[in-house]
């Protein structure tokens, strides 16, 4: 098929869909939280010298000291530039030179509790275009999950609700795009899984425009499904001091794999994105520790030989 459609692409319906997510996902992540309220910051870029031909606006959601979530970020944001930055176009060169416009839904939700896992999501959709020349547009996105304490439920759980999302577009699809996930959030550096995984797809129009849209609506809808009981089980759950800090030494990884490796973080610096925005991810607090090593037999320890070790759940 041709990579413009099978379909009519419809801009405005994925926008219009987006927008919508980043409420219900804040809706349902406040009200659990109980405790604060996600705070809109509307933004708008206008044109800039320094970053010629880059433009777009969006609404970054932010609740900082709840009762559960320590600090979680939801970002929409909707840009158009005159070329592709580098990290759009590594494994795609044919697109270097086109103009875009870029939309999507990110979000990380980083709790207080050791026990509740960091959450990361992102959905997303891409237009390339060139006069004289078809666009070429893709879709992207999936949900990965970080404990730091890990237990067997959740990652049932997770992964189950993850699977549910990928079942009616075919039984191939969870397995694909759960391998992809495994291998895109690893740190080779530290060889190292960021964390149990779930789903990541990118470049992806295989199936036309309307199915390929389904399925974006199908993962990012299943997001909340996935976190939000993981939640509400483990955000009672005691911890100590020692936990704690063990949590803020293994948020160190999560921000070196978002300014190394991922590649919305680098695409949103390289394009000249709203630095705040992108960085929202990052956690409000963090340790590094040289040569640190958890105590043999310890939950510490287990988190790395058997939950950061890629598995059927």
């Amino acid at each position: 098929m041709s990579e413009s459609s099978l379909n009519t692409v419809d801009i405005e319906a994925v926008k219009n869909y987006l927008l919508n997510l980043q409420d219900s996902i804040c809706e349902r992540l406040a009200k659990e939280d109980g405790g604060a309220d996600f705070e809109d910051d509307v933004w708008q870029r206008e044109f800039d010298p320094k970053k010629p031909g880059m433009t777009g606006g969006g609404r970054t959601r932010l609740l900082v000291d709840g009762n559960v979530i320590e600090q979680g970020g939801v970002n929409f944001s909707h840009v158009f530039g005159d070329r592709m930055p580098a990290s759009a176009t590594a494994q795609r060169p044919e697109l270097a030179g086109r103009s875009f416009q870029a939309m999507g839904v990110s979000l990380v939700i980083h709790p207080k509790n050791p026990h509740v896992p960091t959450s990361h999501a992102n959905v997303r959709f891409f237009i390339a275009e060139k006069e004289g020349e078809d666009p070429v547009w893709w879709f992207g996105g999936g949900y990965d999950l970080t404990p730091y304490y890990g237990n067997e439920d959740d990652c049932v759980t997770w992964h189950q609700t993850a699977k549910d999302a990928c079942s009616p577009f075919g039984h191939d699809v969870y397995p694909r795009f759960k391998k992809w996930c495994d291998d895109y959030f690893y740190l080779k550096h530290r060889d190292e899984q960021r964390g149990i995984g779930g789903l990541f797809f990118d470049d992806f129009n295989e199936w036309g425009f309307d199915k390929s849209f389904q399925f974006l609506q199908s993962v990012g809808n299943s997001y909340a499904d996935a976190y939000q009981p993981i939640m509400a089980k483990r955000k009672e759950v005691p911890y100590t001091d020692s936990q704690r800090d063990f949590q803020l030494y293994r948020r160190g990884r999560y921000v070196e794999y978002n300014l190394v490796y991922d590649r919305g973080t680098l695409f949103g610096l390289q394009s000249g994105g709203r630095t705040e925005s992108i960085l929202m991810s990052m956690p409000p607090l963090v340790k590094w520790k040289y040569n640190w090593q958890p105590e043999p037999g310890s939950e510490e320890e287990k988190l790395y030989d058997y939950y950061l070790k890629p598995k059927n759940w």
